[in-house]
């Protein structure tokens, strides 16, 4: 997903001169080399001063640019979080900042690079938008979107390399709506993000069963889609919420809400990561099944 983040932004940055990418220790790689080759000008990388990184962001803003704030999502968000949300959320700035290898994908290097937390802490910052693509190609839909929008600051939660291409039959790409990676009666999954791919696993293990499965990649988290998700909830006997976000503030808080606000009458099963620092070290299917989610253990909490 960063390689697609890097080509959609490259192709973009080539017609237009507004684009500038800020980077807080990042070796530039593929596309990203190529942008730092040929618009020198327009890349600046700070190092490991994170604050630095948002508050240069905010400043190219200031003077009209379209600026890109990118490193690894804890640093991104975690570490210069004043400064996220006084220069960027406060003044209302078109500054995407960009958080790669979100949620808990950097398994082996511990809670330091763990963002289980982002979608609530960004949530919480007045103009602050969110989305969080479950593919690459999803991811270069977002990333044109963030690259040509003037609405105010993005938080964009991307994945780190080797996702599968999930969207190749899905309905298309809209900011702030719910988007259907296939269409079922009886059961829907709500989901986001890279955990996409095992919510598809579910989808594919309880079509076997005989059930008619929706799969849904709810892709902008803020504004979230309160009428889509509704609709969701009203038309299937049972829902399921599958996330790798903390419990507090990520999609299966949202949708409970909205279940309760509407008084939706399907069963609705949720699935996020615990509320702890859970020390496994192995990969990010390991922690997934440490936190409690994994394809087994999901069917057998929802036959």
């Amino acid at each position: 997903m960063r390689n697609t983040f890097s080509e959609a932004l490259y192709e973009e940055a080539t017609k237009n001169s507004d684009i500038y990418l800020v980077v807080a220790d990042i070796s530039p790689a593929g596309s990203m080399a190529k942008f730092t080759t040929q618009y020198p000008e327009r890349f600046i990388n700070v190092g490991v001063a994170e604050q630095s990184m948002i508050g240069i962001a905010a400043g190219l803003a200031l003077k009209g640019k379209q600026p890109f704030a990118y490193t690894i999502a804890t640093f991104s968000l975690y570490r210069p979080f004043e400064m996220v949300r006084d220069d960027l959320g406060y003044q209302n700035l078109p500054v995407t900042v960009v958080g790669m290898g979100a949620g808990i994908i950097y398994s082996t290097l511990g809670g330091t690079h763990h963002t289980q937390e982002d979608i609530a802490i960004a949530g919480a910052i007045p103009n602050m938008q969110i989305v969080a693509p479950c593919d690459p190609t999803e991811c270069t839909d977002a990333t044109r979107w963030c690259a040509r929008q003037k609405n105010g600051p993005v938080y964009l939660r991307i994945g780190k390399a080797g996702e599968p291409i999930l969207t190749q039959t899905a309905e298309p790409w809209e900011f702030g709506k719910i988007r259907y990676l296939r269409r079922g009666t009886d059961v829907c999954i709500l989901t986001f993000g890279v955990i996409t791919r095992m919510a598809a696993q579910v989808a594919d293990e309880l079509t076997k069963q005989g059930k008619s499965v929706s799969l849904v990649s709810v892709h902008t988290m803020k504004p979230i889609d309160r009428v889509g998700i509704a609709k969701a909830l009203a038309s299937h006997k049972q829902v399921i919420v599958i996330e790798e976000h903390a419990p507090q503030g990520g999609l299966a808080a949202h949708t409970k809400q909205i279940a309760w606000d509407t008084k939706a009458t399907c069963r609705l099963d949720t699935f996020s990561l615990q509320d702890a620092f859970i020390h496994n070290y192995g990969s990010w299917e390991d922690l997934l099944d440490a936190h409690g989610i994994s394809v087994k253990k999901i069917l057998a909490k929802v036959a």
